[in-house]
């Protein structure tokens, strides 16, 4: 059978399909392709990991499906079983930016006799004079 060359529905998609659902698809389908491998690899059946998870086979059939939304719980178990990581996070460490601060003051008279005037002091936390480190 000869498909043809436009499919309705995957332009209907394609034209109106919500990216939101579409990238959690894609996601789903990576974490059963994951499960997938690592069953393969290591010779295990669909059949032994449903009774590894405590679950039916029919239900692994739907979570390895891809279509399935699968829960972290869900996830996690089926990483316990298996002894592998099935989703790998990497921290998005970033750098915490240092704190600046900002010193507010009244300036009494006028500017210049301010700026002549001006000494270097303590920042004002409301504290009375010399309970500041008491407080801390």
């Amino acid at each position: 059978m000869k498909f043809p060359k436009e499919n309705i529905i995957d332009n209907w998609l394609n034209d109106n399909g919500d990216p939101k659902i579409s990238r959690l698809v894609k996601r789903n389908l990576a974490i059963a392709n994951r499960v997938s491998y690592i069953l393969k690899e290591k010779n295990i059946t669909r059949t032994a990991f449903a009774e590894m998870l405590g679950k039916r086979p029919s239900e692994i059939t739907k979570w390895l499906s891809g279509t399935h939304n699968l829960t972290m719980k869900s996830i996690d178990k089926m990483e316990t079983v298996l002894g592998e990581n099935i989703l790998n996070v990497v921290p998005n460490i970033q750098p915490i930016p240092e704190k600046k601060y900002v010193y507010l003051g009244v300036i009494k008279g006028n500017l210049n006799d301010a700026i002549n005037d001006y000494q270097e002091s303590n920042v004002s936390t409301g504290c009375p004079e010399g309970e500041y480190d008491n407080a801390m």
